[in-house]
């Protein structure tokens, strides 16, 4: 199949590069920090701005907590519905100390920008918005048709993603979801991404007596809550690295022939990354592979367990309380509420005056690697890249990208644009220029290579 002819698109992104760079500071410099309530509204109305001068009659929609950004264009009846999804929300920077330049003072170094959300999310989004203005300054229309939803709420966890989505269910509708987020593949090439796990998050809070008591005058007559804990995390996972937990694996989907050889094709360096780590070994299981590990299976962690004293010397001390904060990495088709009534039930056998408290949740996501929507942003990142994309069948991170297929009930791509070592939710985060331009142009190509689509 020929690919469309973009010279023309191309040839004006590249003579545009000054002007983006400039917006993307702009846009950067803008704190929009959603867990501390900062500049929230004023970067909502500030980017709603900006899609509404693109003919898209963008909105700014309220929540429960922060806002949602909408617009929408609908120049091609026979081609299919896009919805790109980002946010506009951005971590908090601390520490500052670390910042080699200002958070929200963007700064170009090396062929980068430095700054708060340069990568994470507000770079990758702004290239699609201005890929769609590329595509109106050269042809007048869009190529399909696109609508987009910006959250302010992604840096703390999409609580309200959920209930938008099923009431906001019209309005939204598409035949599919681009989400342009996260890296690219270390090696360099870009990636479509057809899933992400999903988390649940938990803390276990165990008690003993109603006081701190002395190890020698009580010890072995007061029960020990942190002993309490560590057999109660023990019974969860044992050493071959199995969870225990009855009915876990029950719903795990299992892969398919396709998602099998694509995982093969993915490159890693195991060892350079256990060199890098510092690891001499990878968790158990010791035969299962790097990228079947995150895309396959899901995990229990232990996050943090803490209770009694730490501080310097001894303290003969029996703690009165004991908490493990854990987090489970879900994969398709497991669900977090099903999954949670497991491990209460697993609590309740086996250390039932422990208590389970439930602290957030997304459900994974997986879309099909033969979905027909695949060809057409395989097709747009080749010409944009030069170069085949890497297809990786889940990711082994979080985003709400379950509201898509399972609330919406449409396939849903992550596409990333950004630089593997971009530093998001850490000081000096980045966004190599190459990359936002080439996503701008990636972006432009894969509107363009859907719009050679029926409407279906």
């Amino acid at each position: 199949m020929t690919s469309p002819d973009l010279t023309d698109v191309f040839a004006y992104i590249d003579a545009h590069r000054d002007e983006y760079l400039a917006r993307l500071i702009d846009y950067v410099r803008r704190p929009s920090i959603s867990a501390h309530g900062v500049g929230i509204a004023e970067t909502a109305a500030y980017i709603a701005g900006v899609i509404d001068r693109l003919g898209m009659g963008a909105v700014v929609l309220p929540t429960a907590g922060w806002p949602m950004v909408f617009g929408e264009r609908h120049d091609a009846p026979e081609a299919p519905t896009v919805l790109l999804y980002g946010h506009y929300d951005v971590q908090p920077p601390d520490p500052l100390e670390a910042w080699v330049s200002p958070p929200f003072e963007p700064q170009v170094r090396n062929g980068r920008l430095y700054g708060r959300g340069a990568g994470d999310n507000k770079g990758q989004h702004l290239a699609q918005i201005l890929a769609i203005e590329a595509l109106l300054a050269c042809r007048g229309r869009l190529p399909c048709n696109v609508k987009l939803l910006l959250e302010g709420e992604e840096e703390v966890g999409s609580p309200q993603m959920p209930d938008f989505v099923a009431a906001h269910r019209e309005r939204l509708r598409a035949n599919l979801v681009i989400t342009a987020d996260g890296h690219i593949d270390p090696s360099g090439r870009a990636a479509v991404h057809f899933g992400v796990r999903g988390v649940l998050s938990f803390e276990l809070r165990a008690r003993g007596a109603n006081r701190d008591l002395h190890s020698g005058n009580f010890g072995g007559v007061a029960p020990n809550p942190l002993w309490t804990l560590v057999h109660l995390l023990a019974s969860m996972k044992n050493e071959a690295g199995e969870i225990l937990i009855e009915g876990f694996y029950d719903d795990v989907r299992p892969p398919t022939h396709l998602e099998r050889e694509a995982l093969a094709r993915l490159p890693v360096d195991v060892e350079a990354v256990k060199a890098e780590l510092g690891l001499r070994r990878l968790d158990a299981p010791a035969g299962r592979g790097y990228y079947e590990r995150l895309a396959l299976w899901p995990t229990l962690t232990i996050n943090g367990l803490h209770g009694g004293y730490g501080g310097p010397g001894s303290k003969t001390v029996l703690p009165a309380e004991a908490t493990a904060r854990c987090d489970i990495r879900l994969v398709a088709d497991q669900s977090a509420a099903t999954i949670f009534e497991r491990l209460r039930e697993h609590v309740r056998r086996h250390a039932p005056e422990v208590e389970l408290v439930w602290q957030g949740a997304m459900d994974p996501s997986k879309t099909p690697l033969d979905s027909p929507y695949a060809a057409p942003i395989v097709a747009g990142l080749t010409q944009a890249h030069g170069q085949e994309p890497l297809l990786v069948p889940a990711m082994g991170g979080s985003l709400p990208e379950y509201v898509w297929t399972r609330t919406l009930g449409v396939p849903a791509f992550v596409v990333p644009y950004a630089n593997a070592d971009e530093a998001n939710h850490a000081p000096n985060e980045n966004l190599e220029l190459e990359r936002f331009y080439g996503g701008i142009k990636a972006g432009a190509a894969i509107l363009t290579h859907l719009g050679t689509l029926q409407h279906s």
